[in-house]
């Protein structure tokens, strides 16, 4: 197999003495999804954020084709082509598509002596950008985002991500928000983006959404990778006891520190 675009290899995560990520080894390959599951704290938003340049590991290394390489910020992971998703888009309510689609990048023109936003072209690439991934409904670059659904806000920042050269795409709980006909709108676009060659990161906790469109799987309990496995080696109710595994085990800690501490006060 190719050496994956982005890796990490013994990443390691402590906030003053909370560790809160366990040696983490994980690989993501052109036109290919590896859904990364995990409930609530599981550690999946501190993955997010040390790929996408806003932590730094503690220790351990993150590599893009094979080589070392560090983010001191957003920009820099940005730079070498990760772009990050968040669950409602990341985009801006009272911008107009064009100008949310560019924002930082904005075409422009001559005026006279002076260089001005050029509203047509920035239009008419977001729009063609956007219906590319299937969203036919969106045909006037003028309209504020606030007026489109959770649904066409993600296809709307996946498309952006996609036109300036993402070579990684990280979502966050893209689903997560949205109702079964726009998540099975995303989910298509998510394939689009595979098709097209770009490693996708879906982060989920809905397991049949990561049964739908990944390939390579990872399961996060607690900061720690519980299990690692390709497409077809587990069944949807393996998964789910997976992750369920996690809420147990927490439980029960919880159960037995609370006992522990019952019997001390009593002796």
């Amino acid at each position: 197999m190719a050496e994956p675009i982005l890796s990490m290899r013994g990443v390691n995560k402590s906030f003053g003495p909370i560790d809160v990520l366990h040696d983490i080894n994980l690989e993501v390959h052109a036109g290919q999804v590896l859904c990364l599951l995990g409930d609530n704290g599981a550690g999946k938003s501190t993955v997010i954020r040390i790929l996408s340049g806003v932590h730094k590991p503690s220790s351990g290394e993150v590599l893009m084709d094979g080589k070392p390489v560090l983010f001191p910020n957003p920009r820099a992971a940005s730079d070498h082509g990760i772009a990050t998703v968040h669950q409602f888009g990341g985009t801006f309510p009272l911008m107009s598509i064009g100008r949310s689609f560019f924002v930082g990048r904005e075409p422009t023109k001559w005026a006279g002596p002076f260089k001005v936003y050029d509203r047509k072209t920035a239009n008419e690439i977001a729009v063609r950008s956007v219906r590319e991934f299937g969203i036919t409904r969106i045909d006037d670059g003028d309209r504020l985002v606030g007026g489109l659904s959770g649904g066409e806000r993600q296809a709307l920042a996946i498309a952006r991500a996609v036109h300036f050269g993402a070579r990684v795409l990280i979502l966050d709980e893209p689903t997560a928000a949205l109702g079964v006909k726009e998540a099975a709108h995303v989910l298509r676009i998510v394939l689009q983006a595979k098709r097209r060659g770009v490693a996708v990161i879906f982060i989920t906790h809905q397991v049949t959404h990561a049964l739908t469109v990944g390939d390579h799987f990872a399961v996060l309990i607690r900061g720690a990778k519980a299990a690692d496995f390709r497409k077809g080696e587990k069944s949807r109710e393996e998964i789910t006891d997976l992750m369920a595994g996690g809420e147990a085990m927490a439980e029960l800690e919880a159960e037995i520190e609370s006992h522990v501490a019952i019997h001390s006060d009593r002796t």
